[in-house]
């Protein structure tokens, strides 16, 4: 199979249709094999009885239904271990991602040679205030951090090789940081496509701007698990062992200041009446924390059996 056509989506049931013809059209002007995948992540609407009437009209459309809400993350990790294409492109089902883009996409994975293609809205039809200068900054931030010189990390078209989308795994709310995750994976041509952005034709947009928060929050926690998460030792251990040393030579330095006094019969003070002891103390307690803290990162395996397991009420397969 040539393509899988991974979209997640809530509440979307007035796109669907519209959205399901329109990828058909290119496929078929391309001739294509192809499968169109559509996670249903928990729809209160009548998206899941649109994706069954689409079923039963074209064989290609396949469907995940899940219980209740999850999130985009888990839609897209049950949907990479269902897809089959070769090349696995992933995009909202609002319609402002446009399927015409799909054939360029196909050609960078397969003729170009690259793990992984993120689109680029650079002219976006989203509010400037709540949407576009945040997520300007966003990006910013993570091509600081993370190295990679992408222009959009969170657009929702991207174009995946079949091994890379099989060798990642999408959790939490880290479909943010999938250049990052394959990164990190050891997939390192990572490219960009200047992409089509079009207005929202249905309904309203289902992110609200705490998402530009938690952003930030996943994007320090992918930094510190790629960089400690093997070895939390050498971060808590480090730290620990500093604040440990530093209090300990710092109540040496208070005992020793009150055995001179007390040898030059100089005017002293109880050393539990230094605000020094008290300080050099709660360093020695938060050291040893710290390093204890390390030591049961370095026992308990942070890869949880239940991290990646969501109810699925249905499928189309």
């Amino acid at each position: 199979m040539d393509i899988s056509v991974v979209i997640p989506l809530y509440n979307e049931e007035e796109s669907l249709k519209e959205l399901h013809d329109w990828i058909r059209k290119v496929m078929l002007d391309n001739d294509y094999s192809y499968e169109i995948i559509f996670v249903d992540d928990g729809s209160i609407d009548n998206s899941w009885e649109v994706i069954t009437q689409l079923r039963s009209e074209a064989e290609q459309v396949k469907a995940i239904k899940f219980r209740r809400n999850y999130g985009k993350s888990p839609a897209l990790h049950c949907a990479f271990e269902k897809a089959m294409g070769d090349v696995i492109i992933t995009m909202d089902a609002d319609l402002q991602d446009s399927p015409e883009e799909i054939p360029e996409l196909y050609e960078m994975i397969t003729k170009e040679g690259y793990d992984l293609v993120s689109g680029w809205k650079k002219k976006r039809y989203d509010n400037r205030l709540t949407k576009n200068i945040p997520s300007k900054l966003f990006n910013a931030t993570a091509r600081m951090v993370s190295g990679i010189k992408l222009h959009d990390f969170n657009c929702g078209l991207k174009a995946y090789s079949k091994s890379l989308a099989k060798n990642i795994e999408v959790y939490n709310d880290m479909h943010r940081y999938i250049p990052v995750l394959a990164k990190n994976a050891g997939f390192t041509k990572i490219g960009e496509k200047v992409v089509q952005h079009q207005a929202r034709k249905h309904g309203k947009s289902k992110f609200g701007s705490s998402r530009f928060f938690n952003g930030y929050l996943d994007l320090v926690t992918l930094w510190f698990l790629n960089k400690f998460g093997k070895k939390p030792m050498h971060f808590f251990g480090l730290w620990g062992s500093a604040m440990f040393f530093l209090g300990f030579i710092s109540i040496i330095l208070v005992g020793a200041k009150k055995l001179y006094d007390l040898h030059f019969n100089n005017p002293y003070q109880l050393i539990t009446d230094s605000p020094y002891f008290y300080i050099s103390l709660t360093m020695m307690i938060l050291g040893t924390l710290l390093f204890l803290a390390g030591f049961l990162g370095e026992l308990i395996s942070r890869n949880s059996p239940e991290r990646n397991h969501y109810r699925i009420e249905k499928e189309l397969y």
